[in-house]
């Protein structure tokens, strides 16, 4: 596939300035991809942003990633109703250099130039930045922008000057890799549409240049018709300080088959004939969940490393009662104490229970066992018993597990 095929079956594409997406084929260039310091890791909102990246890095572009040290101090109002809250300049440093590793590591075995905007930013006084950039933006055009628009108008939040400049300063991020690297196209959201015309608008009348933007649609979460963004309830973190590395697993594991297909062209390098084939495997075999599967082992690989992918899938399967609790490894035994209530052996059942509070008495454990409610290793238990095996698994009611170690 062309590179402008690609993007499209993947579904990278909702608008641009390129009056022929096929233009993009004709010449390998330079583009800027910018990612924002707001929190102190990216979400898979941004990963998809990410893998649209390495479709023009497998296609031979260069690629230029900025992470958005100025532009985070100042705050973002694209795509937000109300203003976000301020940062110190130390949290925000924190977060770039967060950002930066994140993006170094998802990146790797790909070439790129990551830039921080801090960098000429913060030598640049008002009066310059007044004279060489604002007196190149009219206000009616200005505050026409959708985003803008809805803020300032009638039951809007308001904006403040400082979200309004931020327009202003993304626009002065694109003239400076033009004019530093030659960079001819920036991607971006869909929500960073209006943002994304500053610079090309900026380009034009400073440098009789043309340039263009292409933004990408926002990833949605089909099961609660939200972005994958920071802000929202549930975002799913790159980092597993923030979503473990089994949370992140099982997330993928639980889409459904619909976004599934999405997510296989958005999240994953594979081709297109073997997401075909996985599609229709999955079709053939709807109870195996081949595409989910697929898509949580290659994206929890991509995100953690394979060895994880593993050990968060025989997790898993231990869990759901697909695979024995004495498969597990070193490693596995330590995932899993993350996630579930643990104790230790040298105690009987009941014992357990208790001390991992699930149940709050040692009667309430010994009625559950008489009920036929605690299993321990897959096996029915009636009656309180000594624990002398470890690893071991117990299971109370429907989903309360309690790990033996």
């Amino acid at each position: 596939m062309t590179l402008s095929e690609e993007l499209t079956w993947r579904g990278f594409v909702n608008q641009t300035t390129l009056k022929d997406l096929t233009q993009l084929d004709a010449e390998k260039k330079t583009f800027y991809h910018g990612f924002d310091a707001s929190s102190d890791s990216q979400t898979i909102g941004n990963l998809a942003a990410m893998m649209c990246d390495m479709v023009f890095l497998r296609h031979g572009w260069q690629a230029i990633v900025l992470a958005g040290g100025a532009t985070s101090l100042v705050g973002d109002p694209g795509g937000k109703d109300s203003e976000r809250p301020m940062q110190s300049e130390a949290v925000v440093r924190a977060n770039v250099a967060k950002a930066e590793a994140q993006l170094r590591h998802i990146y790797r075995g790909h070439d790129f130039t990551l830039v921080n905007n801090l960098d000429w930013f913060k030598s640049m006084n008002v009066l310059e930045f007044l004279r060489d950039v604002g007196k190149h933006f009219g206000m009616s055009t200005l505050v026409q922008r959708d985003y803008i628009a809805k803020r300032i108008g009638e039951g809007g939040s308001g904006m403040s000057f400082t979200e309004f400049s931020y327009t202003l300063l993304q626009g002065y991020d694109f003239l400076k890799l033009y004019d530093e690297y030659n960079c001819t196209l920036q991607l971006a959201g869909s929500d960073q549409w209006g943002n994304s015309l500053s610079g090309v608008e900026l380009i034009r009348k400073t440098r009789g240049a043309e340039v263009d933007v292409v933004t990408l649609p926002l990833v949605i979460n089909k099961a609660t018709g939200k972005k994958f963004g920071k802000s929202e309830a549930g975002a799913v973190w790159l980092d597993e300080s923030k979503t473990s590395v089994y949370a992140f697993y099982q997330f993928w594991l639980n889409v459904d088959d619909e976004a599934a297909v999405d997510y296989l062209k958005i999240y994953t390098t594979l081709s297109r004939e073997k997401i075909e084939s996985i599609i229709e495997e999955s079709q053939a075999a709807p109870q195996e969940r081949i595409a989910q599967k697929t898509l949580a082992h290659h994206v929890t690989t991509l995100v953690h490393s394979e060895k994880r992918a593993q050990s968060a899938r025989i997790v898993s399967d231990v869990l759901f009662g697909r695979a024995a609790v004495d498969t597990l490894t070193h490693d596995d035994i330590a995932m899993l104490q993350r996630e579930i209530p643990h104790t230790h052996a040298k105690q009987t059942i009941a014992e357990a229970l208790l001390d991992a509070g699930v149940v709050s008495s040692k009667g309430e454990a010994t009625r559950l066992m008489k009920a036929g409610g605690v299993s321990l290793n897959g096996d029915k238990v009636h009656e309180d018993t000594e624990l002398t095996s470890v690893p071991s698994l117990i299971k109370c009611g429907k989903n309360r597990f309690v790990l033996v170690v």
